[in-house]
């Protein structure tokens, strides 16, 4: 059975922090963790004032890991740099703010990927298109705006707290090409997000504006569902150069689709395209093909709205392991064809250079 960066986790939980309240995961010393067909890959980020004492922390931490069966290699690597300061808290400022959509110093392009509905799969089409772009060699951010479900830092394969070099500043974490900020990062694994829509609003301002985000072609914004707060305020406070649509074929997904469509119809931004994901489903033993959810809705409303018809995405047992297992299957399974889809779609919309011929 192939290894997976869950087991990985497990077993460098049972190496203490010499220095910290807990476990070297818990307490944010692991970062940048990739499993990869059995090489295990990640960072412990130290103070320098203890890098000796944490030498044997990393011995430890290594032969953690190579106990675990299917392990292949372990590489792990000190990195001493300054204690940064915690990053800052993400709540409502009181400070004014410009009005109107602003550009983000640095940024490009960002493309919002949303949503009438949950359970389409918007999380997983964010995350392959984000890697799909990088692999065809853009600088590619990806923020996961879907504050009460962030799935983006298991589907990338990255843990550990975000550091602040002052305390106001927020430096995302990086995997496979792409730069990530998640609320998933702030706060435990399997803690709720309790708050109101002005702390949402603050929140997402904040990870808009003082993560520091760099030089990116495009910035992908994973959007929960619904036409709530998260997306008013960000069609409002940021230039969106486009949003993308993800629903399944199924009637009652594409009744809510429309909403979301009509949502940032309202707000004047333009619906780049739309993406028809779990399109069909391909039986692994006898070859069959069927609609589970239908087939053909989403060509025909997008067709109907004059906007293109991205990609149709199947349903697959290898997109939900590759997402689950922390590499979405553009990284794990580039040359497949469940990837196809979403790397046809990165060259695509390249190739349009993103919001050519986009449509409000």
């Amino acid at each position: 059975m192939a290894l997976e960066r869950e087991t990985v986790l497990a077993a460098l939980r049972s190496v203490a922090d010499p220095f910290g309240n807990g476990d070297i995961v818990t307490t944010g010393l692991v970062r940048a963790l990739t499993v990869e067909e059995g090489a295990v890959r990640f960072v412990l980020e130290i103070n320098p004032a203890r890098a000796e004492a944490y030498e044997a922390v990393r011995d430890a931490a290594e032969g953690a890991v190579k106990a675990l069966e299917d392990v292949a290699s372990v590489s792990v690597v000190l990195t001493a740099h300054s204690r940064p300061k915690a990053p800052p808290d993400l709540k409502p400022s009181r400070r004014a703010e410009p009005a109107g959509p602003q550009k983000i110093p640095g940024v490009d392009r960002i493309i919002a990927i949303a949503s009438g509905k949950g359970g389409v799969g918007k999380s997983t089409v964010s995350a392959n298109l984000a890697c799909a772009l990088a692999a065809e060699g853009w600088r590619v951010g990806l923020l996961d705006a879907d504050v009460y479900g962030p799935s983006q830092p298991r589907m990338l394969g990255v843990s550990g707290r975000p550091a602040s070099p002052d305390g106001k500043t927020i430096l995302p974490l990086r995997n496979y090409g792409v730069t990530m900020m998640s609320i998933g990062l702030m706060t435990n694994e399997d803690q709720a997000v309790v708050w109101r829509g002005p702390m949402l609003m603050g929140a997402l301002q904040q990870m808009l504006n003082q993560v520091q985000w760099g030089a990116l072609d495009v910035l992908i914004v994973d959007l929960p569902p619904g036409t709530g707060d998260v997306q008013m305020t960000l069609a409002q406070k940021a230039h969106l150069d486009g949003a993308i649509i993800v629903s399944t074929p199924q009637d009652v997904a594409l009744l809510d689709a429309r909403k979301g469509i009509d949502m940032f119809t309202q707000l004047k931004t333009p619906i780049i395209g739309m993406i028809e994901n779990m399109s069909t489903h391909i039986c692994s033993s006898c070859g069959h093909e069927e609609h589970v959810f239908g087939h053909g809705g989403v060509a025909h409303e997008a067709e109907k709205l004059g906007v293109p018809l991205l990609a149709e995405i199947p349903l697959h047992i290898d997109i939900r392991l590759a997402s689950d297992g922390g590499a979405p299957i553009v990284v794990s399974k580039p040359d497949s064809a469940q990837a196809a889809g979403f790397r046809q779609v990165a060259r695509d919309l390249i190739a349009q250079d993103m919001t050519a011929g986009a449509k409000a």
